[in-house]
């Protein structure tokens, strides 16, 4: 076993070893890794106890039209799945693109805009290598048409950029709890999920995972990218960091359990996590998008919001169109 980091990035939690590494595989601090093909094939051959009602659900994601991205102003805008545009005092990001259908899966809402129109970007958030996160095709167009723009990525992610566009593009590697170099008055710090990796049948677990926060003055705004739930990471997070102002968190593809608890959270486990970041306005993602599990499309935003229904809470729940900008002051 050995741990690694990045010798060139800052370590920002004091007493942080590394991200643990045994036999060239990642590992989650602290918890086996479950022989995930063995569960796969066993949930591919049983019965979906959902399938009447997935079948029956209508739900469909509401979109609107985005003409551009601008740097005027603060906001978030929600492109589907994980992907978010960030624009935070004239810095813009863009997280974990994937607007295409995928290999054997369908995106069940379009992307809300001409995908060249998405410019100038400074900086592409990847949180991990699965392909619902870093589709390389939609990686490739946004780097043709941003060509300064830096790639902030997980430890060991380097090898997946291997397009004629993304092979020139500046790129930074962290592990957990490290800082990326970055210009103007933002910080972006890589954090710790409790996630997987892979691209292909030989390359289990051989780039890293997690999620960033994105510090700016005493705002501060966290994207998770995939995660289970963990009674300690979290805590963990809020008291390195304090409070965060706007949770952006998974609530899709957690059925079979047996298969997804490992790698993804319930709506109720997510608001968990809300609530352990000391969170103060939730959005959620990595829903409606791409049907990736058992569950019925629809089913995690309505529980979500069954978690929310309470008058003083539902002000912390902002549920956002594909398309739409929110606008927030730092």
């Amino acid at each position: 076993m050995e741990y690694k980091t990045n010798p060139e990035l800052p370590i920002i939690k004091n007493g942080w070893k590394g991200n643990i590494v045994i036999n060239g595989e990642f590992h989650n601090t602290g918890i086996p890794e479950k022989p995930i093909l063995w569960d796969v094939v066993k949930w591919k051959l049983s019965r979906n106890p959902q399938k009447e009602e997935k079948k029956a659900d209508t739900f469909k994601l509401a979109s609107c039209h985005l003409e551009s991205i601008t740097k005027s102003e603060n906001k978030i805008i929600w492109l589907g799945h994980s992907s978010f545009i960030i624009n935070l005092n004239g810095i813009t990001l863009i997280t974990d693109p994937a607007f295409y259908d995928l290999s054997m899966i369908k995106r069940e809402v379009p992307i809300p805009c001409d995908v060249n129109s998405l410019n100038p970007i400074d900086y592409l958030l990847i949180s991990h290598d699965h392909r619902d996160h870093f589709d390389k095709k939609s990686t490739s167009i946004i780097a043709k048409n941003n060509p300064n723009m830096e790639a902030l990525l997980p430890l060991n992610a380097t090898r997946l950029f291997d397009t004629d566009e993304l092979k020139t593009m500046v790129k930074q590697e962290a592990g957990w709890y490290q800082e990326y170099k970055t210009k103007g008055d933002i910080r972006i710090i890589f954090l710790p999920a409790r996630h997987w990796g892979r691209r292909g049948p030989f390359d289990f677990n051989q780039t890293l995972w997690g999620g960033f926060l994105i510090i700016a003055g005493d705002l501060k705004i966290y994207f998770s990218g995939d995660t289970a739930y963990d009674d300690k990471m979290f805590k963990e997070i809020q008291s390195e960091f304090g409070n965060i102002d706007i949770c952006l968190l998974p609530i899709g593809a957690y059925s079979p359990k047996f298969v997804m608890e490992a790698s993804h959270t319930t709506p109720e486990e997510a608001v968990k996590i809300f609530n352990d970041l000391g969170g103060k306005l939730f959005i959620p993602m990595h829903y409606g998008t791409y049907d990736l599990s058992d569950e019925p499309l629809g089913e995690p935003i309505r529980r979500l919001e069954k978690c929310f229904d309470k008058k003083e809470l539902g002000k912390k729940l902002k549920r956002l169109k594909v398309g739409e900008e929110f606008l927030f002051k730092n």
